[in-house]
């Protein structure tokens, strides 16, 4: 039996999860020392209110999992007879990962017929959703692990986001954005441009003066980049910004056409504690990222 994993930091819910078989690890964040397990220390993400914390000047940190909790995880199911497959956020993000290279090291000694395959998503929260769900649906239609890695091989790099974020004390905070200068911002109202990197990085892409501006810029690259968009799921992400969700999905359907369909997805809150309050982004199939 194939196992399906991958982690909160892809957006994905615990409702999504089950629609297609995947379990979740959860990764966490920590608020004046409390460090919190979406959908371990609670069951449904409260957005509006997590991001109203931010906007009240709260700065989260985020942190790695150890060994042992990689290994609490993957365990029961290479015990049981079971191998695993794991679609998961960027390696290129986190030293996360090492620890989890090192779990899977002492499990394979122990469970050595047991197979691992994974998938690096090469991104974090709504571009890594996109991906989690694509692959969820091919092993619906009965690909194997195989065949998904082959698909995976070509295919993570056409899936692209590009986004904006209000406030970017959060992203000096965190250190995440390459390229970007963390006093550029609010006081001229300046909102950088920024995409996840064929290398799995947030990077600075452009800037524009205003979020009008910035969201006609961010359609005009979906208009330059799509590759066959309509054809394939487009998702709007946010932290918690329902008003220009509204706004952008308007200027979406004027240039894409009335019909045009999307998905709405809230950033985590542990990505959510790198991006601040009041960001949107869209992911789309695209030529490169």
């Amino acid at each position: 039996m194939l196992v399906l994993f991958t982690d909160t930091d892809t957006d994905v819910t615990p409702e999504i999860a089950a629609e297609y078989g995947y379990n979740l690890i959860s990764m966490p964040y920590s608020i004046d020392g409390r460090t919190t397990y979406p959908y371990v220390d609670f069951d449904e993400f409260d957005g509006h209110a997590f991001y109203d914390e931010l906007r009240n000047g709260t700065l989260p940190n985020t942190s790695a999992i150890s060994t042992d909790q990689y290994v609490e995880y993957f365990e029961p199911h290479f015990a049981a007879g079971n191998d695993i497959f794991y679609v998961h956020f960027s390696r290129a993000m986190t030293i996360t990962f090492d620890n989890m290279d090192e779990a899977l090291r002492l499990l394979k000694a122990k469970y050595p017929e047991r197979k691992f395959y994974s998938v690096d998503t090469k991104a974090i929260t709504t571009l890594s959703y996109a991906i989690v769900i694509e692959i969820g649906e091919l092993f619906k239609a009965g690909k194997t692990p195989e065949e998904v890695l082959e698909w995976a091989s070509t295919e993570v790099d056409k899936f692209a986001m590009y986004f904006f974020a209000d406030d970017l004390k959060f992203f000096k905070h965190s250190g995440r954005v390459s390229g970007i200068a963390g006093t550029m911002g609010t006081l001229l109202g300046i909102r950088p441009i920024i995409h996840m990197s064929a290398a799995g990085k947030m990077e600075a892409f452009g800037k524009e003066k205003g979020r009008a501006k910035a969201i006609a810029r961010l359609i005009s690259i979906v208009e330059e980049l799509g590759d066959d968009v309509r054809n394939h799921r487009i998702y709007i992400g946010h932290t918690d910004a329902p008003a220009l969700v509204e706004e952008f999905a308007g200027a979406l359907r004027e240039k894409l056409g009335d019909d045009v369909k999307y998905e709405v997805v809230i950033v985590n809150p542990t990505a959510g504690s790198h991006c601040g309050p009041n960001g949107l982004g869209i992911c789309f199939h695209a030529k490169h990222r």
